[in-house]
């Protein structure tokens, strides 16, 4: 009689495992974080991020193109802020015209059923690379929340289809959904990013805007410990997560990826709206750098990083690999 069950039966050949297959991707499920920078037909690498540029609004609206044919419906958009635009403020963040405003516009009107998702947050515009506004040496929470409402409100002026705050300030949600509601944005969506830990994974990004928190001639907080999450933590995420959903979050994201998988898991079991996971830029950095010294299959490490966070809860996946992983999806 032994072994009375035989697991195997259902791996005999691709044809059977396909059949059984619990968890399956398409570039649908796929959201790409998108660098615009000034100017025209500029392309600018990433070193620390092979493959992914920094692009001006024209190349930007070109490259948007050619993901929507590839079946990518959305696109999470970061600008790269000229330094004399930068202040405590944050002010550059909500003039209308702009470059996030420029380029949503743009998009927009190039790609209408592009889903566009802006990031609010203020340490692109910041002279200190921090979320929001200093003051008394720490981030001032209910004050970088009235930036934010501007900040959202013009995004949404501009054809946002949903904001995405990513500061992690308290309350920040139902600020931002009073100020859209009260705008007259009722149907403009938020993303918001529930569950952002304090990561080491970001590095590359920051490289990418200039985002670090920087040494000043005035006190600030010398990381982003005092907003951004513990990542020793788990029961918070949960709490952080439902709050955000009471407040009015018609998403919420988990970040990092690969290596919060448990956070997914738990915060979707606990919510009962999308769960978005940003498969940041550390996760891509790695692969790419293991995979040029042949220590990794690119591809077959991508699918497979893909495939477990979409297994562990997502909806949605915002990843650097989005272009590359909907080619060879469109090739099966």
């Amino acid at each position: 009689m032994f072994p009375l069950h035989r697991g195997r039966r259902l791996r005999v050949n691709e044809s059977i495992r396909s059949l059984v297959r619990e968890t399956s991707l398409s570039p649908a499920d796929f959201m790409f974080p998108m660098f615009i920078a000034e100017g025209e037909n500029v392309k600018i690498e990433i070193p620390s991020m092979p493959g992914i540029f920094r692009r001006s609004i024209d190349l930007t609206v070109e490259e948007v193109k050619e993901l929507f044919d590839l079946g990518i419906r959305a696109v999470n958009i970061y600008v790269k802020v000229d330094e004399s635009l930068k202040d405590n403020t944050g002010k550059e963040a909500w003039n209308d015209n702009g470059l996030m405003q420029k380029a949503i516009i743009a998009i927009k009107k190039a790609c209408p059923e592009m889903i566009v998702m802006p990031d609010v947050a203020l340490d692109p515009y910041s002279i200190y690379g921090h979320d929001g506004i200093i003051e008394n040496g720490d981030v001032a929470n209910d004050a970088t929340n009235d930036a934010l409402v501007k900040m959202a409100v013009s995004h949404a002026k501009a054809g946002a289809d949903f904001v995405a705050p990513s500061d992690m300030m308290d309350g920040r949600v139902l600020r931002l959904r009073q100020g859209l509601d009260a705008a007259g944005f009722h149907n403009v969506g938020i993303m918001s990013y529930s569950a952002k830990y304090a990561s080491a994974f970001y590095g590359p990004f920051r490289d990418a805007l200039d985002s670090a928190p920087k040494d000043a001639d005035v006190e600030v907080p010398k990381d982003k410990k005092t907003y951004q999450m513990d990542y020793a933590n788990r029961i918070e995420a949960i709490k952080e997560a439902i709050w955000d959903v009471e407040e009015g979050a018609d998403m919420v994201m988990v970040k990092p990826g690969i290596a919060y998988l448990d956070i997914v898991r738990e915060v979707k079991n606990a919510v009962n709206v999308p769960v978005t996971v940003f498969h940041v830029s550390g996760e891509y950095a790695m692969v790419k750098a293991a995979a040029e010294r042949g220590w990794l299959d690119h591809d077959k490490t991508m699918m497979e990083q893909l495939m477990c966070i979409k297994r562990a809860g997502a909806s949605l996946i915002s990843t650097y690999f989005a272009k590359e992983a909907a080619i060879l999806l469109n090739k099966k």
